[in-house]
């Protein structure tokens, strides 16, 4: 089994169809994507790569990026595509620890040789044309047949309490996501487009398997990243687009909506679909993206352990608004997908009964095959199959899960848990709220108390006693912040995720 059969299959079926884009010019046929991914196969076979080795790309989002990925699973080897805003000293980490042998990179984003490197090649300079110059007959070049279980994608996490670590997605796991995504998620046909505005490196590169299964079309923007403007006038010139964001991504695209007059059917001229997750969405904020936007939104939950691949909230789901349990279905994250099961258990991995939260379990053929060169932290995330998130939530007898937090964001203050984003749905329908992130900050009586970073909007009047009084008529009084420190932002990473490990430094170095 090989990534690579499904570009093979499309190069047969449509070799004219377009394939990649960058912005509205073609860059690639099916055909043509095959024969030059076939080439790359070729030449890196040639140059002493082994079916296994693996393979950096550090670079931003970029038409070579999906050629270059399928070339090396054609050769049999593992990509480790990585966050292309990482230090280069960070990069040199993982190139160490997974013991890359070459390098795909932008200069933009890697301006110097990486250590540890073999070859480092610029995904824009002749090395790399030539090495991408086409197979004449890319059906000759055999793929490296690959076991199920073999790693296809080396994936780093964050890396926020310590070391990242390289979970190994196999290609049994990313053909499982793939076909997953076309029965939950959201039905694929030719010519379709997804836009990689989010890192190709992550999630939204990921999304590029059930789209090739399909046939349809990638797009890599102009700007390479998210551009409200760009991407909704993107959509109007080659057709509706699909894509993975943030919850602050769709905030983004909301607020150009709002600030162009745009109906929903405006908005459907330019965006198909739009899946959401890697962060809380609040009830307020996808009320607005609906209200604003119409019905394109699809809600995912997962990890890069079950890379993209846990439950799901559908469209169907957003739109039932006469359904009785309507809000609390969208300020969950949906029901399991087909592809795994889902539980909630205690600390001893015990089940626990529907409405209590304990921490969330998955299991199924999207679970990572473990974590690279690290058995300890393997067993303690995978125990009989069961992928252990770290992540608390509560299950209802509709098999819909409501997200608390990450374990570790857990507030235990006098004994009684607080989960931050209960006290942040809350915040956020206070007037003169733009954003807001809680945490907890050490407290020698009371373990911890509740610190609230809020972002108002802009010109708005907020002060302490507005949203302390807000706060008692929506919460338990204990659930309150005991303070608030007013900011004009709140650290994100490139995905758009709030670092609240950082708003935890920032009280601690106060």
């Amino acid at each position: 089994m090989s990534l690579a059969h499904l570009l093979v299959r499309q190069a047969r079926q449509r070799p004219h169809s377009p394939a990649i884009l960058s912005g509205d010019a073609l860059h690639a046929t099916h055909g043509e994507w095959a024969a030059r991914s076939a080439g790359l196969t070729a030449r890196l076979s040639a140059t002493g790569l082994q079916p296994g080795d693996r393979v950096l790309v550090f670079a931003r989002n970029h038409p070579r990026y999906l050629e270059v990925l399928w070339g090396l699973w054609w050769a049999g080897l593992v990509a480790v595509p990585v966050n292309a805003k990482l230090h280069p000293r960070e990069v040199e980490w993982i190139v160490a620890n997974c013991g890359a042998r070459w390098a795909f990179v932008t200069t933009d984003v890697a301006s110097e040789p990486l250590a540890g490197i073999e070859r480092q090649v610029d995904l824009e300079s002749d090395d790399a044309t030539n090495l991408l110059t086409p197979a004449p007959d890319p059906f000759a070049v055999p793929v490296v047949e690959r076991d199920p279980g073999d790693t296809a994608w080396l994936f780093y996490t964050s890396g926020t309490t310590g070391r990242p670590k390289g979970v190994m997605l196999t290609h049994r796991n990313l053909m499982t996501m793939g076909m997953g995504y076309h029965v939950d998620v959201d039905p694929v046909a030719p010519g379709d487009v997804i836009a990689y505005a989010a890192p190709i490196s992550h999630g939204a590169g990921i999304y590029a398997i059930p789209h090739l299964m399909a046939g349809a079309r990638h797009v890599v923007p102009a700007s390479g990243g998210v551009d409200p403007a760009e991407l909704f006038a993107l959509g109007r010139r080659i057709g509706p687009l699909s894509l993975f964001a943030a919850p602050t991504i769709v905030g983004r695209l909301v607020d150009q909506a709002e600030a162009e007059g745009l109906s929903p059917a405006d908005c459907a001229r330019s965006f198909k679909t739009i899946v959401y997750g890697g962060a809380p969405m609040y009830v307020a904020d996808i009320q607005r993206a609906l209200a604003i936007m119409g019905p394109r939104f699809v809600q995912i939950y997962g990890q890069g352990e079950t890379p993209m691949v846990g439950t799901v909230l559908s469209r169907a789901d957003l739109a039932d608004t006469a359904h009785p349990c309507y809000l609390d279905r969208i300020a969950s994250v949906g029901v399991a997908q087909t592809p795994v099961r889902v539980r909630v258990t205690d600390a001893d991995g015990k089940g626990l009964p529907l409405g209590e939260v304990g921490e969330i379990v998955v299991k199924g053929d999207s679970v990572m095959a473990g974590y690279w060169d690290n058995p300890e932290a393997t067993a303690a995330a995978v125990k009989d199959g069961w992928l252990f998130t770290g992540d608390m939530g509560a299950l209802d007898a509709d098999g819909y899960l409501a997200l608390k937090d990450r374990s570790k964001d857990l507030i235990i203050s006098g004994g009684s848990n607080i989960y931050p984003r209960e006290v942040e749905e809350a915040l956020l329908t206070a007037p003169g709220v733009a954003e807001v992130a809680v945490v907890g900050e050490a407290d020698v009586e009371w373990g911890e108390n509740v610190v609230a970073f809020v972002v108002p909007q802009a010109g708005a009047d907020v002060t302490e006693a507005t949203l302390d009084t807000h706060c008692l008529a929506h919460i338990a009084r204990f659930k309150r912040p005991k303070r608030y420190v007013f900011v004009s932002d709140l650290p994100k990473n490139n995905y758009g995720k709030v670092l609240k490990t950082e708003l935890r430094v920032r009280l601690r170095d106060a």
